[in-house]
């Protein structure tokens, strides 16, 4: 009983890491593009929660007197009654000029 239980558990647990790997984010478009080179800034970017509802919003400084903005993406169901139809709203992005984001 004890090794069933533990073949139980190692199963689960392998179950909810293959969930959370690098192919599942790339076969659902929801990873990161690739960066040419692999050259980049990772900063981690200001972020701003809304409501449910609502996208999120994102931003950084993306170079010199350059701030980028980005929203999340929404999918959600729209069902009128008989058809059910699934919308997805892109994500915006827009840079601006911001001359407090200086040079590396």
């Amino acid at each position: 009983m004890r090794r069933l239980t533990a073949v139980g558990a190692a199963l689960a647990l392998a179950v909810l890491l293959g969930g959370c790997s690098q192919q599942y984010y790339d076969e659902r478009g929801k990873a990161d593009a690739p960066v040419a080179g692999r050259k980049g800034d990772d900063a981690p970017a200001e972020v701003f929660n809304f409501p449910d509802g609502f996208g999120n919003l994102a931003t950084k400084c993306v170079g010199p007197g350059k701030r980028g903005y980005a929203t999340t993406r929404d999918v959600h169901v729209e069902d009128d009654g008989g058809d059910s139809e699934v919308v997805i709203i892109p994500a915006h992005a827009v840079v601006v000029d911001d001359p407090g984001c200086k040079a590396p």
